[in-house]
């Protein structure tokens, strides 16, 4: 099976900008709590990260970014492409409590997401090639109701194979264009994940 949330997976839905923002209700007793333990001091903190968000991941999970602190619109974009070198770190290791750390409760796609890139990865051979998520750019971001922010970034996902198990057959995915929606809720004064997903372009 190839790499989740991509359109090749029929148990993640690809929803609007708007339709996620609305998944999100203020009223929801989730939607402010992360999905694992808050993150370390080390994220909250202004850092400069090692390598760029949209790099390869190397072997140390990425650090936030000093513009990804705060809850501008800025902060936002900043976020939006750090989660994205989380998602690719955790892709080429297995490790995936980096990822879930500044991921809400509320985000069944992003557990999905996590789910199978712990059992599929290239330190297990699960991946193979360029399945690297980078992003293009964030032309749209905007503020919804109860404080939450949606928009979507424009990324490129290179060529690349999964194999499900040692014995799957493998099966290959072109390089291709989506456009990754999603909506964001505070945390301890930063952005979370809430929701995303991803539509092929």
């Amino acid at each position: 099976m190839p790499h989740p949330n991509r359109p090749t997976i029929t148990f993640l839905a690809c929803l609007s900008a708007t339709a996620l923002l609305a998944a999100c209700s203020q009223g929801s007793p989730e939607a402010a709590q992360p999905n694992a333990s808050p993150p370390p001091a080390s994220t909250s903190a202004p850092r400069t990260p090692s390598s760029p968000a949209t790099s390869a991941p190397t072997t140390n999970a990425p650090l936030r970014p000093r513009a990804a602190v705060g809850l501008s619109l800025a902060a936002g974009e900043a976020f939006v492409r750090y989660y994205v070198s989380l998602m690719n770190y955790a892709s080429t290791t297995g490790d995936v409590a980096p990822m879930l750390s500044p991921t809400a409760t509320i985000c069944k796609q992003c557990k999905g997401y996590a789910n199978y890139v712990a059992e599929v990865n290239a330190a297990n051979g699960g991946l193979t090639g360029d399945y690297f998520e980078r992003v293009n750019d964030v032309p749209d971001l905007f503020r919804g109701d109860g404080g939450r922010v949606g928009g979507y970034a424009l990324v490129t996902i290179g060529a690349y194979t999964s194999k499900d198990s040692p014995s799957a057959k493998p099966v290959t995915s072109p390089v291709q264009r989506y456009k990754r929606e999603f909506t964001l809720l505070k945390q301890h004064g930063s952005w979370t994940m809430a929701a995303m997903s991803l539509v092929a372009q």
